[in-house]
């Protein structure tokens, strides 16, 4: 019987990787991004599993994108286990802060709880999004930029990618190409996300004993070198990852859009049972 395939695969070659060799060299690096789709509950148990595969490697601090960092209190009371599930939901203001059912993230949220793993929020309010996406960082009083300092300006083949996410040159677009100054504004306001994720991660990998990070964080967050990893490169020399899951149908990733893929199983696959002898 011929060895199974790894799902892994590294971008940059197009190679299998063991998943034990690829946790083991990825339990070096500084910060490891965890690309998700919010709606499918598969990608959050794919998030779960490489969590536990890195988590005993050393230790591991593990930054949602769901929660603004002003509910890292909560999220400490959480994983203490000072709360319940339905305290939890509440204390979170999940109705309000994420428009997608907690259920699917229910399993990661309790694994952090039952081995101690730390929660942080990577989050900041909305307004500030909107607000500096509309007039830039200098239209907001820096006492309420919630500590977050200036992006840096986003590298063009991140723009590019951004644009083609969110329609591209569709006929009835406004913005005509990932370099129309039209298209500033949405840049400027998914850079503020990006600058906030980043700054979180940051802060949380200063902690004691220097703990390996992972970011829960959405896709078009991660990709192409940019976003994320971008602006956390503002804060020093990080060895960061980006992961990606993959439906069974979806094309292979282009050389450079992430570091490795986890190609999920098909969802109509069956396991055959073997007859008992």
């Amino acid at each position: 019987m011929s060895a199974p395939v790894s799902p892994w695969t590294m971008v940059a070659t197009g190679e299998p990787v063991a998943h034990a060799a690829l946790m083991s060299d990825l339990a070096r690096a500084d910060v490891v991004l965890l690309g998700e789709r919010h709606d499918r509950p598969a990608h959050h148990r794919w998030q779960m599993h490489v969590a536990a595969g890195l988590a005993a490697h050393r230790e591991i601090v593990m930054g949602f994108e769901m929660f603004p960092a002003r509910l890292d209190p909560v999220l400490a009371e959480w994983v203490a286990g000072d709360l319940s599930e339905e305290m939890f939901h509440d204390r979170v203001e999940w109705k309000t802060v994420w428009g997608f059912p907690i259920d699917i993230y229910m399993p990661i949220f309790r694994f952090c709880r039952e081995t101690g793993v730390a929660m942080v929020g990577l989050n900041c309010r909305r307004d500030l999004v909107r607000e500096v996406g509309a007039g830039g960082w200098e239209a907001v009083p820096e006492d309420a930029r919630e500590g977050l300092t200036p992006a840096r300006p986003s590298s063009p083949a991140y723009r590019r990618f951004i644009f083609e996410l969110t329609g591209g040159g569709a006929p009835n677009r406004k913005t005509t190409s990932p370099d129309d100054p039209a298209f500033d504004r949405f840049v400027r306001a998914q850079e503020v996300w990006d600058r906030s994720f980043a700054t979180r991660i940051h802060q949380a990998s200063q902690r004691e004993g220097r703990p390996l990070v992972l970011g829960v964080i959405g896709m078009g967050h991660l990709q192409w070198g940019g976003g994320v990893g971008w602006q956390l490169a503002d804060f020093g020399s990080y060895d960061s990852r980006a992961l990606i899951p993959q439906s069974a149908d979806d094309p292979a990733l282009a050389q450079g859009a992430a570091d490795a893929a986890f190609r999920l199983p098909d969802p109509e696959a069956r396991i055959e049972s073997t007859p008992r002898g």
